[in-house]
């Protein structure tokens, strides 16, 4: 599913298509601006999106197998929710 599919299903929802992109648009806004600000996110039911800071590390060329510098780095971190995991059953 991707950002489309979300709109199409929510939509379902609001009646437009416009007022779907808006609010979903708002949402994914939303949680982005919370990430960069270094924010932990929690969605009920869902799971909790994080931002994860990494240190810098040597790595090696896959190419010429030479010892290269892997800058620190900011990444997202999302860990689902005991309800979303045993929601399938």
């Amino acid at each position: 599913m991707n950002r489309l599919d979300v709109i199409k299903e929510v939509s379902k929802i609001l009646g437009t298509k416009t007022e779907a992109a808006q609010a979903v648009e708002a949402t994914f806004d939303t949680i982005r601006a919370a990430l960069q600000r270094g924010e932990k996110v929690v969605i009920s039911n869902f799971g909790t999106f994080r931002v994860k800071e990494r240190r810098e590390r040597q790595g090696r060329n896959p190419r010429t197998g030479k010892s290269v510098s892997v800058p620190p780095r900011r990444g997202v971190r999302f860990k689902a929710s005991r309800n979303l995991l045993d929601s399938g059953d």
